[in-house]
């Protein structure tokens, strides 16, 4: 049997999860979707699209999807709708998990690589987060679930941006992208987003592309042959001075810097590194993945881990005529980029 395809859907309290996800299990795509929904919720899915409203745990739609609530914990409830699928009693394609406003997605997704159980039937697909454009900047100052929110998402939806003014927008998404650049951003209204944004993102999956946002990247004109590590505290600043204010006024506590190499990693002094790192770090670092250049190998090495998680696995070759270089992206809480960019560089073959 394939294993059945997960999306977290998170994001701080009001911001439009229930919209977005009526939006999805309305429309007709033709996919039957099972919606599990942690009951601490502040709104539940209404019974405008539940064919009937029942005591049991499990509802069905008119649409052909179920809903259901978490009863016990996350790892119960999957394992009862695998289960459930197994035997034919229900039918669905893939879950979306919708996680209260205040939680941290984080526990949430590694129940998928931590349970032997979950992941022999599940696949983590990716982590959507939606952003309230009229309350993110307080909730952001306020509250380090919002700002973890966004550190673990593969796609942010930015609601409510028609309340708030284009110079406000601006500065949010600014922000937003140095604290998370390799998630795209999309701009929606009452919940109307295309399906390819939110289903199939293959977020998690170990593959050749590392998205970072360009513009975060133009930040970095002044590369360096040996490696460079920057993010938005790196003191040099592209912007107007005029704009500056707009953009350096916060120091939040999840950050992302970007790492590039021109020369190879030495394998065992890299493992041992991101070993030892993930150990110290691993609860502070929220998402980071890399395409090294590895030192003995003609191929891609790709690597990516949650937490104190990591795996990698042998990519394509590197193209004729591609620059071998190495990219990281590292998204955490207070990460100590000092000893990150020197035990890097300390890993690079010897000049």
């Amino acid at each position: 049997m394939s294993l059945i395809p997960a999306t977290i859907l998170t994001g701080f309290l009001g911001s439009g999860k229930t919209t977005l996800l009526k939006r999805v299990l309305s429309e007709a795509h033709g996919q039957k979707i099972a919606v599990i929904e942690n009951e601490f919720g502040e709104e539940n899915i209404d019974n405008e699209i539940l064919v009937s409203d029942t005591t049991e745990n499990i509802i069905q739609m008119s649409n052909g999807c179920i809903c259901c609530t978490i009863r016990d914990d996350l790892r119960a409830t999957l394992q009862d709708l695998a289960t459930r699928k197994r035997k034919g009693e229900i039918d669905f394609e893939r879950v979306i998990i919708e996680t209260t406003g205040l939680a941290d997605p984080g526990p949430v997704a590694q129940t998928f690589f931590m349970d032997d159980e979950v992941a022999e039937q599940y696949l983590l697909d990716g982590i959507l987060t939606l952003v309230d454009a009229k309350h993110a900047e307080q909730q952001l100052n306020d509250r380090q679930e919002a700002r973890r929110q966004v550190g673990f998402a593969d796609q942010m939806f930015i609601s409510k941006s028609d309340l708030v003014t284009p110079e406000a927008l601006q500065a949010l998404t600014h922000r937003l992208k140095h604290m998370n650049p390799r998630a795209p951003m999309t701009q929606v209204h009452f919940g109307e987003v295309s399906l390819d944004k939110v289903l199939d993102l293959r977020g998690f999956n170990l593959n050749a592309r590392l998205d970072i946002d360009p513009d975060f990247l133009k930040d970095d004109a002044h590369d360096h042959d040996h490696g460079h590590v920057h993010g938005p505290d790196c003191g040099y600043d592209h912007h107007d001075h005029e704009h500056a204010h707009h953009h350096h006024h916060h120091d939040d506590d999840v950050k992302s810097f970007v790492y590039r190499a021109t020369r190879p990693f030495e394998p065992a002094k890299l493992e041992d590194f991101l070993g030892a790192i993930v150990q110290v770090y691993g609860p502070r670092m929220l998402r980071y993945k890399g395409v090294l250049d590895m030192q003995g190998t003609e191929r891609k090495v790709i690597f990516q881990g949650v937490h104190q998680l990591m795996g990698s696995d042998l990519g394509p070759p590197w193209p004729t005529g591609e620059a071998r270089v190495s990219k990281m992206v590292f998204i955490g809480i207070d990460l100590p980029k000092d000893i990150l960019m020197q035990g890097l560089e300390q890993s690079l073959v010897a000049a």
